[in-house]
């Protein structure tokens, strides 16, 4: 299962981690067929979580720690240094609405997205 944890000070957004594989393919039976890589739920979240990263650090600048481990469960992190601005929450508001929309279409055994409070 993809993890996606966000964590939130005041209602302000601090980080969020990604974590996991979704094993997809390996559960439909079609694992023979594609590579791990070619699990489509961890395909769509790597997208999706990826892209979100390259736009808050290539379009808007934003002072972020970012890390990313694909040997250790697919795991990225990234922490905000500072308050995001309004469009870096717009962005991670954006990346949660297409996590939930793969999680409604593949269900919450491949996915699970969480918000925290800290």
């Amino acid at each position: 299962m993809v993890t996606v944890m966000i964590t939130k000070q005041k209602g302000v957004y601090k980080s969020f981690i990604c974590s996991g594989h979704a094993e997809y393919a390996s559960r439909k039976g079609i694992a023979k067929l594609v590579r791990p890589q070619g699990d489509v739920v961890c395909a769509g979240v790597s997208a999706i979580v990826i892209n979100t990263v390259n736009c808050l650090q290539d379009l808007l600048h934003e002072d972020v720690g970012c890390d990313y481990d694909s040997e250790e469960g697919g795991l990225l992190t990234c922490v905000f240094r500072n308050d995001p601005s309004k469009e870096a929450s717009l962005l991670i508001d954006s990346m949660i609405h297409g996590l939930k929309w793969i999680q409604k279409e593949y269900g919450e055994r491949y996915l699970r997205i969480e918000t925290k409070e800290v």
